[in-house]
């Protein structure tokens, strides 16, 4: 049973219209947690061998920090208060040469991102072409095994109908 018939079950609203976000994003929190995700022990090593680095720690971890929201309202509120508080005058040249600059890094960590997304692709296609290989291996062992019961089945058909021939047949 699914964990919307069991909801219904208990008098619970799956509904958007009939339940708050609040109680619609619980509930969908609650069904993500009783998911058990395995993690691709491939990627995991992989993973594991980024962290032995400094520079892939601190790029993981300005990378995570650039596409949150935290980002975002940090640059809310730095915007606003640059400009409300007068820092600099219109047309703000400081603002934008800053602006400009943390846009070239923010453009490297995008890239720098990409290529650590690309390496795990690379990391999955290896394990996926390995396990092909591995499976193509097993196929033609079993198409080896199905040719010799073949045989076999036709050689024990060979000697049951030889068997069969010799053998008097009782008649009334």
């Amino acid at each position: 049973m699914d964990s919307d018939q069991s909801a219904a079950r208990n008098g619970q609203s799956t509904s958007s219209k009939d339940s708050g976000s609040g109680r619609e994003h619980s509930t969908f929190r609650q069904r993500l947690s009783r998911l058990s995700v395995e993690r691709n022990p491939a990627l995991m090593k992989h993973a594991e061998q980024r962290a032995e680095s400094v520079q892939n720690r601190i790029a993981d971890q300005i990378t995570t920090f650039a596409g949150s929201m935290w980002f975002v309202y940090l640059h809310i509120v730095w915007f606003g208060l640059w400009i409300g508080l007068g820092a600099e005058k219109y047309p703000y040249g400081l603002l934008t040469m800053i602006v400009s600059l943390e846009a070239i890094f923010l453009s490297t960590f995008v890239m720098i991102s990409q290529n650590r997304a690309d390496a795990k692709r690379q990391v999955i296609a290896d394990q996926q072409w390995q396990t092909v290989k591995e499976e193509d291996k097993q196929n033609e062992e079993l198409l080896d095994l199905s040719t010799q019961i073949l045989a076999l089945t036709k050689a024990i058909h060979e000697v049951a109908g030889a068997k069969a021939e010799t053998t008097p047949t009782k008649s009334a």
